[in-house]
């Protein structure tokens, strides 16, 4: 486990108040924990980091706010610890993030003060690499020229960083190499590469595992089996006009609106040149939701709704397949990107209150604390906040999307 605190306090305004004002201080608390540490692990000393006494914590009401349905932290009162109080499970909390963090606001009262408090969780290496399938079979024609490729679908790995999938291994055999590239995005992929001719009469099957390490120690590993079957006829596969295809939706655009229009041309004649177009086996459900494929003229549309809220991109592996007697395929991929419109409204939540409110209550008095988000990126996700009619208040921005209502 590792673990360290930074403290980073913040004075943002001070007024000179009695009971239940705000009187100095708005900040942030950063603390750091590893997911899956056991119940009870101490993160920090949030008492000593607000500089709050421990006999203090009851006598002015201290409590900790939580914007998740799950309580994942709680203050011991006897010490000021902030303790782990559930299992993290930081794949379930931010599946596939670079950063996950749980925020928190510490309240105390007599004066009332407002801490912000963010605790980052640490990735480890609690999962292996995972191939979509355990066995992959390849029909390679003995006419296949050495130096043809032939890409191997990803292992996905549910941790980030360093515990995420880091290379890939072949097991020896007398045909194939393994060609493992990084790419700009630091996404790593593989693909079979033939070394030397195949004869189907000498060697009509291969098989070998190819096996997904990722950079943890210890390191985690997953393998699927590869099966070559070497044909001797229908020597020629699909070949797709681009190796990528990318294209961009708005999102809600309407069911039944083409996608994009995909081409693969087969060398051969007759039925071994005939293309049948359709995703990859093992796609997933929420990809066969949303788009279909023609596999006449390889359209790809739309089948159900998209939300960008939901889905910001798709990434989908298509295959066009020949009618050989014995089928020959060649595969590209489709990335959409969904493009956000404004369909969200702003959400305001109040987190604090105080009501009601004694008529001589001075000038500077924190009436309410609030958080005001919008779900929408960019401009459509850009919020401003102001009250709706003339009143004895005004709002303060405290501190990113939060606000207070005091009275003015």
């Amino acid at each position: 486990m590792f673990i360290y605190t930074q403290r980073n306090l913040i004075a943002c305004f001070s007024f000179a108040l009695t009971c239940h004002f705000l009187e100095a201080v708005t900040g942030q608390i950063s603390y750091s924990v590893s997911e899956e540490v056991k119940q009870g692990t101490t993160v920090g000393n949030i008492a000593k980091d607000i500089n709050l006494s421990v006999k203090d914590l009851q006598s002015r009401g201290f409590r900790i706010v939580s914007g998740s349905k799950k309580q994942y932290f709680s203050v011991n009162i006897e010490t000021g610890a902030l303790q782990v109080s559930e299992r993290i499970d930081r794949e379930e909390l931010c599946a596939g993030a670079v950063s996950c963090s749980v925020n928190l606001e510490a309240v105390v009262n007599s004066p009332l003060q407002l801490f912000r408090v963010r605790i980052n969780i640490l990735d480890i290496n609690d999962n292996s690499p995972v191939f979509p399938m355990s066995s992959v079979v390849i029909n390679v024609s003995e006419s296949t020229a050495p130096g043809v490729r032939f890409p191997l679908e990803s292992a996905h790995d549910a941790d980030i960083g360093v515990n995420s999938v880091k290379t890939y291994k072949l097991t020896s055999n007398d045909y194939f190499t393994l060609d493992v590239q990084t790419h700009s995005d630091k996404t790593i992929s593989a693909e079979l590469m033939l070394q030397r001719a195949l004869d189907r009469e000498k060697t009509p099957q291969l098989e070998f595992t190819v096996t997904a390490v990722d950079g943890g120690s210890p390191a985690r590993t997953g393998t699927v089996m590869i099966e070559v079957n070497v044909l001797d006829i229908n020597d020629h596969a699909p070949v797709f006009s681009k190796p990528l295809y990318k294209v961009s939706i708005a999102e809600h655009a309407p069911i039944g609106t083409t996608v994009t229009r995909l081409h693969a041309r087969d060398l051969d004649e007759g039925l071994n040149a005939e293309i049948v177009y359709s995703f990859i086996t093992r796609t997933p459900q929420n990809i066969l939701e949303k788009f279909e494929i023609d596999s006449q003229s390889g359209d790809v549309k739309i089948k159900g709704d998209i939300d960008y809220e939901q889905n910001t991109a798709f990434e989908i592996r298509i295959q066009a397949t020949d009618k050989g007697p014995v089928t020959m395929s060649g595969h590209t991929k489709l990335l959409i990107e969904v493009l956000d419109i404004n369909d969200n409204p702003p959400d305001v939540t109040v987190t604090s209150l105080l009501s009601p409110v004694e008529e001589n209550a001075g000038k500077g008095t924190v009436i309410a604390l609030m958080t005001v988000s919008d779900p929408d990126s960019g401009k459509n996700g850009a919020v401003r906040v102001r009250l709706a009619r003339s009143s004895p208040f005004k709002l303060q921005s405290s501190f990113q999307n939060y606000y207070s209502l005091v009275l003015d």
